[in-house]
């Protein structure tokens, strides 16, 4: 049996839900977490088209990128598409979860998706986050030195990059003095021991830290254990806005546009003034991605691949780099795709389906 909280649980490891931006409500919006799984359907927006979808399926998990519950909800008296699509889903027991600027800010996310449609060599997130690793020290006896690094590498510490069981260490002498109620594991009370000890550091993603201390507190043998967590300020380059890449080859201008609107089946691509006769180097950004353009010129793109730009926003181009808006829907339209991929490949005891519904908005004549 798999609930509908194991499903978070495996969400969580994707695109850990600590790394939404503050405005955003990504997680599970609507359902019981200890439910039983009966089938999922996968969308990039949720609309009551989508619940009927799940329905007819036999389906009680709605996935989607895009919430439905974005701003607070006063009332549920069905008075517009998102009060009716939420009572249907309470109607007919069935969860909705959001899983959004989450996956935006993680490496293997929607920018990776776009980037690798694009065929990009060379990708790399393009707006970093800083604040987000912190580095813990704890001081072990030395017998159990290797005990303790093996427990915290379990738990998800020392990751960086492609590289794991990252730690740092060196030896010294630990004192302590037991008194009281105390309980010690080394030594005796009213005593001042001395004892040859290890201080191991690593360094933690923000949504390890929690499960890292728990691991390390429960791996040492001492009864109080003596270490430290310090929030680091450099930035993460897993976690973060947008992503850059390179083309194998520099492309015509007006090619690579014309296959950036057939990758991504475009209605059209609006676009600034061609600046050079090729491209090469590309930003991209699903959704509305118009932040990002002092990022995109700073990383020395050709050409900056997002949506939801308004007319005077295109001026900011400025002659240095092209800005193309292929549509909101258009640019994240594969996350779905690879979220089935993903929950087909790690459930097999349920249905994971793509949504047949179009949740595009927009038409195009």
């Amino acid at each position: 049996m798999t609930t509908i909280s194991q499903i978070l649980s495996y969400l969580h490891q994707v695109a850990p839900f600590n790394y939404q931006e503050s405005y955003d409500n990504s997680g599970l919006l609507v359902g019981d977490a200890s439910r039983e799984v009966t089938g999922v359907i996968v969308a990039l927006d949720c609309t009551e088209a989508v619940i009927d979808e799940a329905i007819a399926a036999g389906a009680n998990v709605v996935l989607t990128h895009h919430p439905i519950v974005f701003k607070g909800l006063k009332r549920l008296t069905g008075a517009n598409y998102v009060e009716r699509t939420v009572i249907k889903a309470i109607q007919h027991n069935i969860a909705l979860i959001a899983i959004h600027t989450n996956l935006d800010n993680v490496y293997f996310g929607v920018n990776h998706i776009i980037a690798s449609r694009l065929n990009l060599t060379n990708k790399r997130i393009l707006a970093p986050k800083a604040a987000t690793l912190f580095k813990l020290s704890v001081f072990v006896p030395n017998d159990f030195a290797d005990e303790l690094r093996k427990a915290m590498a379990e738990a998800g510490a020392g990751q960086i990059g492609d590289y794991d069981q990252c730690s740092f260490s060196v030896e010294g002498t630990g004192r302590f003095r037991p008194h009281g109620d105390a309980d010690p594991f080394i030594g005796t009370s009213g005593q001042l021991e001395a004892v040859a000890e290890s201080r191991i550091e690593v360094v933690v993603n923000q949504h390890a830290l929690k499960a890292v201390e728990q691991a390390m507190k429960k791996a040492h043998p001492y009864e109080e254990v003596a270490y430290d967590v310090v929030a680091m300020l450099n930035t993460n380059q897993y976690i973060g806005s947008g992503m850059v890449g390179d083309l194998t080859e520099p492309m015509k201008t007006m090619d690579f546009l014309q296959s950036v609107k057939e990758t991504f089946q475009c209605g059209v691509v609006r676009h600034t003034n061609a600046i050079s006769e090729t491209v090469q180097r590309v930003a991209v950004c699903g959704g509305s991605g118009g932040f990002l353009l002092p990022d995109a010129i700073g990383a020395k793109a050709d050409i900056f691949i997002t949506a939801d730009y308004k007319y005077h926003e295109f001026f900011d181009a400025d002659g240095k780099i092209v800005i193309a808006d292929i549509g909101h829907f258009e640019s994240e339209q594969y996350t779905s795709e690879w979220l089935v991929l993903l929950l087909m490949k790690k459930f097999t005891n349920f249905a994971v389906r793509l949504a047949n519904v179009n949740t595009n908005p927009i038409n195009y004549l």
